[in-house]
């Protein structure tokens, strides 16, 4: 990875960092999830290099190493929109790639809404495109992971009992499971990880310190308001379509996939109303975070993709 090019950019009174490789006339920026960062994308940015493309991952306002808004609590995913905006105009780039994962897919797929001349195409994971559905998880208990981290303070004092390390740790062996994290009334989301139990075969150790490293910067508070506690702050649009080509790649065993309706919503055939040029690639055996469980499979949809859609 030393070939990654690490910069900052002055971004609407923030400085973001930026990770950037390649020098290709196409460019593929990449938006990450939570609680990832641009190290997240490692794998899929050499891929694009190497075929050709330049590949940007910033770490999201508030992640990672890029500063923190000072108004917290007005923060929301409209921010990201505009800061993808103007990280494509700092860098002079007319139109790009967008590679969205986790809730880094939804800001993707508001920018392809708002902004679909500076668009090629979609690649999302483990997030198909839907409409908001503001009673969406209403039929979920209380003690789904939304509910509880979306509530002031209370994930704050759960993480607060252990390191940023075993906080990620955690969360990376609770979201790769196939089961909804859901803690019972006494337990807390942290509660539901066994000390003893190893990260999963695909994420090492030197995967988790670089997380924690750049972890211990930004906290997780940050984070935590974005997504999880800004869903109502989302913009709202009346009749959305998503007019741009789009790959969506989902893991057979993500447990998105248990989300009330989404099965449904993509087997139907009803997430092409909203999306109609869609092609979507299922990895059987693929958690949510496939993108560092599967690189090579994910790495070959991706580029195929990418250069199926570029005018030569």
């Amino acid at each position: 990875m030393d070939q990654i090019q690490h910069k900052y950019v002055d971004v609407r009174g923030l400085k973001l960092h930026i990770a950037d490789i390649g020098t290709g006339p196409s460019v593929v920026v990449f938006l990450h999830g939570f609680p990832e960062i641009w190290y997240s994308w490692r794998h899929q940015m050499i891929a694009v290099a190497n075929v050709g493309f330049r590949a940007i991952a910033p770490d999201l306002r508030g992640y990672g190493l890029s500063e923190q808004p000072t108004e917290l609590e007005k923060a929301s995913f409209t921010d990201f929109v505009h800061d993808l905006l103007a990280i494509l105009d700092s860098f002079g780039i007319p139109k790009a790639f967008l590679v969205g994962k986790d809730f880094g897919a939804w800001p993707v797929y508001l920018f392809a809404l708002f902004h679909p001349e500076r668009v090629s195409g979609i690649v999302s994971l483990g997030v198909p495109f839907f409409p908001r559905r503001p009673n969406a998880f209403d039929s979920l208990p209380e003690g789904f992971y939304i509910n509880r981290w979306k509530e002031p303070g209370r994930a704050e004092t759960d993480f607060g009992r252990f390191d940023v390390k075993t906080v990620l740790r955690n969360i990376y062996i609770l979201f790769s499971r196939s089961e909804i994290p859901i803690a019972e009334r006494d337990q807390e989301i942290m509660d539901m990880v066994d000390s003893s139990t190893p990260l999963p075969a695909w994420f090492t150790e030197d995967d988790l310190q670089a997380y924690a490293t750049l972890y211990e910067k930004s906290g997780l508070t940050v984070p935590l308001q974005v997504p999880y506690r800004s869903l109502k702050g989302s913009p709202t649009i009346t009749y959305p379509k998503v007019e741009v080509p789009v790959l969506l790649i989902m893991g057979g065993k993500d447990y998105f996939l248990k989300f009330p309706g989404i099965n449904d919503y993509i087997s139907s055939g009803k997430v092409n109303e909203y999306v109609p040029d869609l092609e979507i690639t299922f990895l059987p055996e693929g958690t949510h975070f496939i993108q560092e469980q599967f690189p090579e499979q994910v790495n070959e949809l991706i580029t195929t993709f990418l250069i199926s859609h570029t005018i030569s």
